[in-house]
């Protein structure tokens, strides 16, 4: 399964809503879509999906903006050969 439905998969689940893989620009934070609370459970749920180290003070509102924001964020940090600094 491709990273993206993996990541879009949790988002669905966590703020229960298909508008985040519909419109990937969706301003999630803005809109009221996810919280500070929504936000540590995705740390969480995409942490044990991808097996990678991964804590909320590791991302912010502005790096995980929207949906599309945040597939990439989770793309950079499983790139093979890749580490990505907190």
């Amino acid at each position: 399964m491709p990273i993206a439905d993996i990541v879009l998969d949790e988002l669905v689940k966590i703020t229960g809503t298909e508008e985040v893989r519909k419109n990937p620009d969706l301003a999630l934070f803005d809109e009221d879509v996810l919280d500070s609370l929504g936000a540590v459970e995705l740390v969480v749920a995409l942490g044990e999906a991808f097996h990678i180290d991964l804590s909320p003070a590791q991302v912010d509102r502005k790096t995980w903006a929207t949906p599309r924001d945040i597939v990439a964020d989770i793309e950079k940090r499983i790139q093979p050969g890749k580490i990505i600094a907190p």
